[in-house]
């Protein structure tokens, strides 16, 4: 049973996994700062609003309806996306392309005499018939 799991943790898909959520969730640490630092103080000062979150908010029935809220998901999502997609997924990438174009290394093997041998008396017999 723990070699089963050892096997599961090992494999390269998990270990890529893992990685992925702990820069993602760093990555998103990263881009609530600049939304607060800079994408919020701009949206202030175009729209007269503190935030995205408090745009295009309205009421139905004692119900409240924000569509800031959801366009502030939106962005936080596509900047994270990004962010890994540039600084992860694309540098990866090229080197495993980098690593994929190397010439390999493999001369071509001379077979034994013996196997030599047997080739032509296959090759013989073949002919005979």
């Amino acid at each position: 049973m723990l070699k089963g799991f050892r096997e599961f943790i090992s494999r390269g898909n998990v270990v890529d996994l893992a990685v992925a959520v702990v820069i993602g969730t760093a990555f998103t640490a990263i881009v609530s700062a600049i939304v607060e630092g800079f994408i919020n103080p701009l949206i202030a000062a175009v729209f007269g609003r503190p935030d995205l979150a408090a745009v295009g908010n309205f009421e139905i029935n004692d119900a409240q309806f924000s569509i800031g809220v959801v366009l502030a998901a939106i962005f936080n999502f596509l900047c994270v996306a990004a962010a890994v997609y540039f600084f992860i997924v694309l540098p990866i990438n090229k080197l495993r392309e980098m690593r994929a174009k190397e010439p390999e290394a493999e001369e071509e093997a001379v077979p034994p005499e013996d196997i030599l041998l047997l080739r032509e008396i296959r090759d013989a017999l073949r002919d005979r018939v």
